[in-house]
């Protein structure tokens, strides 16, 4: 909404009003803020439509504002000043603190120079050298090399080396599952009923086939299948099988890879 006020040295939209104030086009001093306010408010009262907040929060923004500068100029005080004399000196200032700080920066260098200068005569050179008449000739690294074993050189640098392959055929890889150990045990401990593990893995030659063999107890214990105790530290497991009615579903067996 435009409002216009009307005063005796203005007349036109409040917000002009405000601009030409700050410009000190007009003297905020010469403005009635009371006859502002109460033509506001009238203007609110002979409204039809609905009042809008945005309005009123704008008209109340710019009345605070012209409130504030009018208090200024009445007050006495160090506002008396025009605004533009107290940013008078700012730039000399700005310029005086710039000066400080890179005279800081300087001095700081000049007590690293001296720290430097204090470790230095701490220090001794050496002042003896080599003895007169003793010379050092490097080698001739190139001494007896013809061209044409320089060029071969050459040649057998650049040339493409061939791709490094490991071959495997030689290696016998045991191809042992804990899902088929599962199986195997359930046929062989109801028979054997009470066993230790050292017992049951008697005959066992590698490495992973005892490793399944362990993993496959777990499996069936976690089942509910067999029972492992150990009556001491480091003793010998006993594996117990226990009696079911339902059978071994092995699609709860766990796939061990690697």
């Amino acid at each position: 909404m435009t409002y216009v006020v009307t005063t005796p040295s203005f007349s036109g939209p409040v917000e002009v009003l405000l601009q030409l104030i700050s410009s000190h086009e007009l003297d905020v001093v010469d403005i009635p803020l009371a006859s502002v306010v109460d033509q506001f408010v009238d203007t609110l009262k002979n409204r039809r439509e609905s009042l809008e907040v945005e309005e009123i929060s704008e008209f109340l923004l710019i009345g605070a504002i012209l409130l504030e500068m009018k208090s200024q100029r009445l007050l006495p005080g160090r506002d008396d000043t025009e605004p533009d004399e107290e940013f008078i000196g700012w730039e000399e200032r700005d310029v005086l603190l710039a000066r400080l700080l890179e005279l800081r920066t300087y001095a700081g260098a000049a007590d690293a120079f001296v720290a430097y200068f204090e470790r230095a005569a701490r220090s001794y050179p050496r002042l003896s050298g080599l003895n007169e008449g003793f010379v050092v000739t490097p080698p001739d690294l190139l001494a007896g090399v013809s061209p044409a074993q320089l060029a071969q050189a050459y040649l057998r640098g650049i040339e493409e080396k061939p791709v490094p392959v490991v071959r495997l055929h030689h290696v016998t890889v045991d191809a042992v599952t804990v899902a088929e150990t599962v199986v195997v045990l359930a046929e062989r401990l109801p028979l054997l009923g009470r066993v230790s593990f050292r017992e049951l893995i008697r005959g066992l030659e590698t490495r992973i086939e005892i490793i399944v063999h362990f993993l496959a107890l777990l499996e069936l214990c976690k089942l509910g299948h067999v029972e492992l105790g150990q009556g001491e530290t480091f003793g010998d497991v006993e594996v117990t099988w226990v009696e079911q009615g339902e059978g071994l579903d092995l699609g709860r067996v766990d796939v061990y890879e690697g």
